[in-house]
């Protein structure tokens, strides 16, 4: 396995299969571009086999914490241990990069997730609740 971070569009949609939908080049460009987005992909034999996103948020009085936004797994290699090497690998970069911390939402009956962010090294700091605003918008994330 090698892991690696995206540098450009053609590795991301390379890696569609890995995502929700597929990405969008104008959007890819515009995550590649931005400071402090990172997205690491796990090859194994040369096909992207999953994927971890984080962004980097900074607070005047705090510093800068990562964000593990979101982790993926292609189902034929999952149970290897890809996901956990993504977890330590953006937990390292973290670190590298002057993080004072590394954190994750995750749906408290996600037992794979929780699993996985476990072996990694994390620890659960408390329940805590969610709150969303949704704009609606058009299924390419566009506003009415």
């Amino acid at each position: 396995m090698d892991i690696r971070p995206a540098s450009t569009v053609a590795e991301l949609l390379a890696a569609g299969h890995l995502f929700d939908a597929p990405p969008r080049e104008e959007w890819a460009a515009r995550f590649l571009a931005a400071d402090g987005h990172v997205l690491l992909i796990a090859y194994v034999d040369g096909v992207p086999a999953g994927f971890v996103s984080g962004i980097e948020m900074l607070h005047p009085d705090k510093g800068t914490e990562m964000c593990l936004y979101e982790l993926a797994v292609d189902d034929l290699f999952r149970r290897r241990g890809i996901g956990g090497a993504l977890t330590r690998a953006l937990v390292d970069l973290a670190r590298e990069r002057g993080c004072y911390d590394v954190w994750v939402g995750v749906e408290p009956d996600n037992e794979a997730a929780l699993a996985t962010y476990r072996s990694a090294g994390a620890g659960d700091d408390g329940r805590f609740a969610m709150l969303v605003w949704e704009f609606g918008g058009d299924e390419d994330g566009s506003q009415p």
